[in-house]
């Protein structure tokens, strides 16, 4: 060992050249900047990321859970059409809860009635009914419903229609709400 490197006070964190109290150790035995110290470091990247991340996430509960309550409180009670307008095993397009939301009102064989949003939960294509199979059908990806329930029973939607709960008042069918 030399004796340069023994006689050597400790050091603080400040340099004689003007370095600040903060700076670490390092940088009073190797004053040199380069360009590259101004770009982000991998660590503060991923710092960075998983922040980006964070916010993501909670925009889509926040969007799920504005989209769910929306849901949760449309559609007020309105008269769809007389029960005599309705063809036995067929079908009355009708608009629910407002103008640009198309409904299906589904007479049964059974003559119960049932009704649904027409929009397809796959896509949103429009689905209509098929008597001569007794099933809700959306001609876009053939998609098929169950009439009775909504629920899908073939192709690619795997969630249900939302369900539109009606009501005979006289011989008028009114529709109360969604049923979420």
């Amino acid at each position: 060992m030399s004796e340069e490197s023994t006689d050597r006070p400790a050091k603080s964190g400040a340099s004689a050249a003007g370095g600040q109290p903060g700076d670490p150790l390092w940088r009073d035995e190797f004053p040199l900047t380069s360009e590259g110290e101004d770009f982000v470091a991998r660590r503060d990247f991923t710092r960075y990321l998983i922040a980006a991340s964070g916010v993501f996430a909670a925009g889509a509960v926040g969007a799920g859970t504005w989209a769910t309550m929306q849901r949760a409180n449309s559609g007020k009670a309105m008269p769809i059409v007389e029960v005599g307008d309705i063809p036995e095993d067929g079908e009355y397009l009708f608009k629910y809860p407002g103008d640009d939301d198309p409904a299906i009102l589904v007479r049964l064989p059974n003559g119960d009635l049932r009704a649904f949003t027409q929009k397809c939960t796959h896509l949103g294509c429009v689905v209509y009914y098929k008597p001569e199979e007794e099933t809700l059908f959306c001609p876009c990806h053939h998609g098929f419903f169950d009439p009775n329930s909504g629920e899908p029973t073939a192709g690619p939607p795997d969630r249900p229609l939302a369900a539109i709960d009606v009501e005979v008042r006289g011989s008028t069918v009114w529709a109360l709400g969604i049923d979420t």
